[in-house]
């Protein structure tokens, strides 16, 4: 018997999964991996008389992370809004108002840190709530707005969103600004690539704009950070960015060598996290700095082709709230270093150390992984 055309056409199509993405992810971990070691090694033995301190931690919570990501690149992303048999209620309304219960736990019980309250501790372990939060504001956005597009066609679609997610957003920003502004950040980029109509973004954006200056001029330590950034050479606090800068600058070209930074040796506080990027730029030189940047850039690439190319309008808006959340915090991050704009606590994806961070990044990407095995691809 003849097969008809559509049986042929489905025979041709398969499950698409992108390896590419994937090893780019596990490069940028073990390159992260190696910088940590150079960065830490000193500080670490003078502190904890173990070179391999922070390096160990992080390699720990980056393994545990990457079996994470994996598990997840094969779990069907709709599972996330899908009502499960057990429970009546969607997985990413119950992620949503966990966030939101762990935020208000953090302000009443979180461990203070620079005048800021943002970990939690529970036994041995401790983490920040705020990372989290931005997976759920990531599905929980895109949940929204997949529901009905089309409302996003005027302003007032776009403030219904944002009356939902307000509460989380607000919890974070209490206590931590620069995290809130990412978060913020994801949820306007969701929104904006799912309407039609663009126009109103900008009056939106110079709102948004207005309250952010209000709440960094009119806070102490956000308008010093202002200050430090204009003086940096004159200003006390402006002590990092400087060393940062010197490091950058004396990196060259090709910079001194792998292991050879001057400014971790104690001139860069805790160099191993924020400020990485500045001895990056110190040991491999212009060159390393560069060759980092593209391959965020061919991170990027990926998950946007994933983006244009998944099977519904969820998955491209949650690859959206992904990207955004990484390009966000590269340029973010690079522009602190580079005293671009005023000092902010975002580390640099993957590079930067802390495990709440890396490991929600990997979960993020593991998602991005499932939309990409859900593709339907031509033999």
């Amino acid at each position: 018997m003849a097969r008809t055309a559509g049986e042929t056409n489905r025979k041709k199509l398969h499950s698409y999964y992108d390896y590419s993405l994937l090893f780019l992810t596990l490069f940028l971990v073990c390159f992260g991996l190696v910088m940590i070691y150079s960065t830490s090694s000193y500080n670490a033995q003078r502190l904890y008389g173990d070179a391999t301190y922070y390096l160990s931690k992080q390699a720990l919570l980056g393994g545990a992370g990457i079996l994470i990501m994996l598990f997840v690149s094969k779990v069907d992303y709709r599972a996330y809004i899908s009502k499960t048999p057990l429970i009546r209620i969607k997985p990413v309304t119950i992620l949503y108002f966990l966030c939101i219960l762990l935020q208000i736990a953090v302000i009443i019980f979180g461990e203070e840190t620079k005048g800021a309250k943002r970990w939690l501790q529970i036994g041995s372990i401790s983490f920040q709530p705020s990372e989290l939060s931005k997976i759920a504001v990531i599905l929980m956005t895109a949940y929204i707005v997949q529901l009905a597009p089309r409302r996003l066609d005027k302003i007032w679609g776009f403030i219904r969103v944002v009356f939902i997610i307000a509460p989380l957003l607000l919890l974070v920003i209490s206590e931590n600004f620069s995290t809130g502004l990412i978060i913020g950040i994801i949820m306007v980029a969701i929104c904006f690539v799912a309407s039609k109509k663009k126009a109103y973004f900008i009056l939106s954006g110079l709102v948004m704009g207005a309250l952010a200056s209000l709440m960094i001029f009119f806070v102490d330590f956000r308008s010093d950070r202002v200050d430090a950034w204009i003086n940096v050479e004159t200003h006390e606090k402006g002590y990092q960015i400087l060393q940062g800068l010197y490091a950058i600058a004396s990196g060259g070209v090709f910079g001194k060598g792998l292991g050879e930074s001057m400014q971790k040796l104690g001139f860069i506080p805790e160099s191993h996290n924020d400020m990485i990027f500045s001895v990056i730029c110190e040991e491999l030189g212009l060159f390393g700095a560069v060759a980092l940047i593209l391959l965020f850039i061919l991170l990027l690439w990926r998950i946007f082709i994933i983006a244009i190319n998944a099977p519904d309008l969820f998955g491209g808006l949650v690859a959206t709230g992904v990207l955004a959340h990484i390009a966000s915090q590269v340029l973010i991050n690079i522009a602190v270093v580079t005293s671009t704009i005023p000092s902010t606590g975002i580390p640099l994806p993957f590079i930067s150390y802390g495990g709440s961070s890396l490991m929600v990044i990997l979960f993020e990407i593991g998602i991005v992984l499932s939309i990409s095995n859900q593709i339907k691809a031509q033999r």
